[in-house]
């Protein structure tokens, strides 16, 4: 396993349009399903990464708590199904519902969408605000696979309650660390 960092993206870059299928609910997601909240907070995510996996739980519960405040939250996978069948559609929505995850898991067939955000690494953060400016992009925290550091999502929690408070976006977020994104070649 090869680590990548994601790249430095300046805030209020446009959130790409994007048209996804949910393959948990047979439905299709796109950015206007969202128009009235606060806040779009983009994860992309995988089945297989160890690092997704160290800190899922915290995504979990961050999400369960910031979706009542009015954060629209969804993962994205782009990983090619056909080199990492553990990241096909229907693992995917395998996964969600094993975990019960608040919010939809989209799969980006075409890579299209992940490409559009600049997307490194899984996993990676993009936090938009009711513009759908990128507000916030890194981190969720500091933990790692082994690094004994603990999963609590500060880095992107203080994010999310800047931009609900209405404060400027941070200076400079730190990257996300995690599996490089299988691309089709």
């Amino acid at each position: 396993m090869t680590a990548k960092t994601s790249h430095e993206l300046e805030a209020g870059r446009p959130l790409p349009p994007f048209r996804l299928l949910d393959p948990r609910r047979g439905t299709t997601v796109c950015e206007s399903d969202w128009v009235e909240a606060p806040g779009l907070l983009v994860m992309v995510l995988c089945n297989h990464c160890p690092y997704v996996r160290h800190i899922e739980e915290g995504i979990l519960a961050c999400t369960r708590e910031y979706g009542p405040r009015g954060i629209a939250c969804l993962g994205v996978s782009a990983n090619d199904p056909e080199t990492y069948p553990e990241d096909a559609p229907g693992k995917l929505a395998e996964r969600a519902r094993l975990k019960d995850y608040p919010f939809p898991y989209l799969h980006d067939a075409d890579q299209s969408f992940v490409r559009a955000l600049g997307a490194q690494c899984t996993p990676e953060f993009y936090l938009y605000d009711a513009g759908r400016r990128l507000y916030y992009h890194g981190r969720f925290d500091g933990a790692t696979p082994g690094n004994g550091v603990p999963v609590d999502g500060r880095d992107l929690r203080a994010a999310l309650d800047d931009l609900l408070a209405g404060r400027p976006p941070p200076d400079r977020p730190l990257p996300s660390l995690g599996c490089s994104i299988k691309w089709r070649v």
